[in-house]
């Protein structure tokens, strides 16, 4: 299983940036998907949750209003459209899809495959 996540990068705040994760190796319609992010010295935390089907999401807080998640089953791809971004969403994000037959999951051992991850640096 592969989840590839890209999108990452330099934006003032205020900006956007859109990021993509690619997944190959799975059955990608049949697994729920999420957003997390970690920025340096802290532990890694949610940022928004897809159901399978993409009817469903589910957002943080922090982020909540600004973030849209969003899935293409037919490309194997998950997206987190980002906007009014701030410096505090400065962070390495990740993509990790969850194989069991819920969804929502907002803990990092509740999903089995992980992304490399995409560096998103909001500046001041």
């Amino acid at each position: 299983v592969q989840l590839q996540a890209s999108g990452g990068g330099l934006v003032q705040a205020g900006g956007s940036l859109r990021l993509s994760c690619a997944a190959s190796g799975l059955t990608f319609s049949r697994n729920a998907m999420g957003w997390f992010r970690q920025a340096p010295g802290k532990e890694r935390e949610f940022v928004a949750a897809i159901s399978r089907s993409g009817r469903s999401t589910d957002y943080a807080d922090s982020v909540k209003g600004r973030f849209t998640i969003s899935r293409d089953n037919a490309k194997n791809t998950v997206y987190l459209q980002m906007n009014s971004l701030k410096p505090e969403d400065t962070a390495v994000y990740y993509c990790a899809a969850d194989s069991s037959t819920g969804w929502g999951r907002r803990n990092t051992y509740e999903y089995d495959y992980w992304g490399q991850g995409t560096q998103v640096t909001v500046s001041s």
